[in-house]
């Protein structure tokens, strides 16, 4: 896990996990009388690192020379599964984190399977700000582990994500608090598109051909739609990828209109949301979008895959945006891969919901 390990020595330039806020912060605060929040908050909006720095890194784009050699044209993977909260969540989550914190905001509350809480919860801690996260039964106790060890309160409600996300919705009605959506704010969207920013620049504004990436609640998606908008870069055409049993979008796109599913039975419980955002089912039926559905038993094929010949591990949400390259139903999506006019970027967007134990109970469900 050579890019975990980098992370953690920061030679990607990620933040140390030390607070902001100095020791010398608190001296002054407490010398002069001002209150600690109101000094933490000053201190915070007037300094030129906080405004300029982001929560989120720079992520490398590589070649894969074997999904190249799979699909017959050139692969470009987008790492964002070395981000610091283990996904591309905290591009969107540290925006709408930080633009609550500036309007004064002193509380977060979020709902989230797992990825989007881990995000609110390292931003709540950099910015010195209380966070509650609701999630679901389904969330694994290692998952709420790790969102609770940046200080977050984590509680259990509801058996799926729509549930946690009512309760944490009555939570946010304090005044103080500010309600971060895991997929369905503008905001989230705007640091979402930070991503194709970084593939424009790194690739000298060669337009990609195809961009491959997973779908849950739809909130990665919208932020790519933003960004291609900005690059100049509408026309590209989108592979939006789910699996079967989490299959919102999918579902919708063939009926031609929104769909709310029964209940989410894919493995991949962070795309687990019942209905995708109404934005994104608006915005795909305007663009080249393709959606399809692949099988739990193909993305775990493919996560393994994946572990095997790029030396990581990723969640099957993860995995699923690279299926379509290996299996192939990439055909049945309406695709010609031959007509492709350039690179295929694939989004490894990450997530901190797996291990080798993990991987193991994916099997065992899946067969």
């Amino acid at each position: 896990m050579v890019f975990l390990s980098l992370l953690k020595r920061g030679l990607f330039g990620v933040h140390s996990s030390q607070p902001l806020i100095t020791s010398s912060v608190r001296c002054c605060c407490v010398q002069s009388g001002i209150g600690r929040d109101s000094m933490r908050r000053k201190y915070l909006i007037s300094s030129n690192f906080e405004q300029k720095a982001s929560f989120h890194i720079h992520s490398p784009l590589v070649e894969s020379e074997v999904f190249t050699e799979r699909v017959g044209r050139r692969v470009l993977l987008k790492l964002d599964n070395v981000q610091p909260s283990g996904s591309f969540k905290i591009r969107g989550i540290g925006n709408t984190c930080k633009k609550a914190f500036e309007s004064g905001k002193t509380k977060l509350v979020s709902s989230s399977g797992g990825n989007a809480g881990n995000a609110v919860a390292y931003a709540g801690k950099k910015l010195g700000m209380d966070v509650t996260v609701i999630v679901p039964s389904s969330t694994s106790k290692d998952v709420i582990n790790k969102i609770s060890r940046h200080g977050a309160h984590v509680e259990v409600h509801g058996s799926v994500w729509d549930e946690a996300d009512e309760y944490a919705r009555k939570l946010a009605e304090d005044p103080q608090a500010a309600y971060v959506h895991p997929f369905g704010q503008e905001t989230t969207w705007e640091g979402h598109s930070s991503l194709v920013e970084e593939i424009k620049q790194d690739v000298k504004g060669k337009k990609p051909g195809l961009i491959c990436v997973s779908v849950g609640g739809g909130g990665l998606l919208l932020g790519v739609f933003e960004g291609l908008d900005r690059a100049g870069w509408s026309d590209v055409p989108v592979l939006a990828v789910e699996t079967i049993g989490a299959d919102s979008l999918h579902q919708s796109m063939v009926k031609g209109s929104l769909v709310t599913l029964d209940d989410i039975t894919s493995i991949a419980k962070t795309l687990g949301a019942k209905t995708v955002a109404t934005k994104l089912f608006e915005e795909c039926s305007k663009r080249p979008v393709f959606s399809v559905a692949v099988s739990d038993a193909s993305c775990l094929k493919a996560l393994k895959f994946f572990a095997d010949t790029h030396r990581m591990l990723v969640e099957p949400s993860c995995a699923a945006s690279f299926t379509p390259l290996l299996d192939q139903p990439i055909l049945s999506a309406g695709l010609d891969v031959a007509s492709l006019q350039g690179d295929i970027v694939v989004i490894v967007c990450g997530g901190m919901g797996v291990d080798l134990n993990a991987i193991e109970e994916w099997e065992k469900k899946v067969m």
